[in-house]
């Protein structure tokens, strides 16, 4: 069963009026980027009561304090009381973003999660997560808050360009790896062009809503969520400081990849189950490519993640395919070992 405050929606204009029209907030206002302003925004305007609009610059370069203070001060301009509300209209980096500028304004607004890719989708907003990068280390400033509403509309993805849905997907597969093994071969039979969107959001939603109501602070089971993250945001965040920005799914692809590769080396994971993830992520995702040299600066990173607990690396690994477990110290040997073994990999061209 869903949390109540997010809803599936076929209407989403209508839907997020009538939700707007039982709250009766003092002020509205809407956070986009240029892309949603232009793409998203037209379809929920003319039925929005009245309202301010804030438009920042897309990227995940822009999720930063600094851009937080230019959202603070809007609305600050405005005058929002607390009894306001904010809408975010956008994907992960900007529901984040936004989501923690109205959890720390005033001590807390309300705000409105409606994300518009496949990654804000099935994982960002969902769970209560919200934060932003700061010194180029992913999320590493931020609150536990849940939105007022979250209103999914799966129309919205076909705004996307496709790398983005291949970014989105990678949650996707990562929520079957740990959860679902039919749902895995499900998938894994389908090039990316042939998948189901609606079943493999609400599957996906549904999965990451009851974990995170089991564990809203991640004290346990919701530790789970984080797979393929470990080694995937040290990469991540390593490229984006030496400007080789990449998407996060193909970030979380990799790290699959070589957290895989490790519990394949733990006899976790048999080499039939190993086989099938590398060959399905590599024809969907290609290869990120790292130097010897970038492989070990990336893996210095591990140290600095969020699971962490002293001086250990905490990573999930998978226990078979449809299981995981969390809380799995590694070290940076067996990280750097792993994406040597991912770099030695051949190169598949993308479905």
């Amino acid at each position: 069963m869903l949390p109540d405050n997010i809803l599936f929606s076929t209407d989403p204009a209508n839907d997020l009026s009538a939700f707007l029209h039982k709250k009766n907030y003092s002020k509205l206002v809407v956070l986009t980027d240029e892309n949603t302003r232009a793409h998203c925004y037209p379809l929920l305007s003319e039925t929005l009561p009245e309202h301010a609009v804030i438009e920042i610059q897309s990227g995940e370069e822009q999720k930063n304090l600094d851009t937080c203070g230019l959202i603070w001060k809007e609305m600050t301009d405005l005058a929002l009381d607390r009894h306001a509300a904010m809408i975010v209209l956008g994907g992960g980096v900007l529901g984040d973003m936004g989501g923690f500028c109205a959890a720390t304004y005033k001590r807390g607004i309300d705000f409105i999660l409606i994300p518009t890719t496949l990654l804000a989708q099935v994982d960002a907003s969902i769970g209560g997560k919200l934060g932003v990068d700061f010194e180029h280390l992913k999320n590493h400033i931020g609150v536990f808050q849940q939105p007022a509403l979250t209103l999914l509309y799966s129309g919205f993805l076909k705004t996307l360009p496709e790398a983005e849905l291949r970014s989105g997907f990678a949650e996707v597969i990562k929520h079957t790896l740990i959860s679902d093994k039919a749902m895995w071969e499900t998938i894994s039979q389908r090039s990316l062009k042939e998948q189901d969107w609606d079943a493999l959001l609400k599957h996906s939603v549904t999965f990451k809503a009851y974990v995170t109501t089991e564990d809203p602070k991640e004290k346990g089971l919701r530790k789970i969520l984080n797979a393929g993250h470990t080694i995937g945001h040290a990469v991540e965040s390593y490229l984006l400081g030496i400007d080789q920005r990449i998407l996060h799914g193909e970030a979380i692809a990799l790290g699959l990849i070589a957290e895989g590769f490790i519990a394949h080396e733990r006899n976790m994971l048999n080499i039939i189950e190993f086989k099938d993830i590398v060959e399905y992520i590599l024809a969907i995702y290609g290869k990120v490519k790292l130097t010897d040299q970038q492989i070990v600066e990336a893996s210095q990173l591990t140290v600095q993640d969020k699971k962490n607990k002293g001086n250990k690396i905490l990573c999930v690994l998978q226990d078979g395919i449809g299981r995981a477990r969390w809380d799995c110290e590694i070290s940076i040997d067996e990280v750097k070992k792993a994406l040597s073994f991912y770099q030695s990999l051949s190169d598949i061209v993308a479905i």
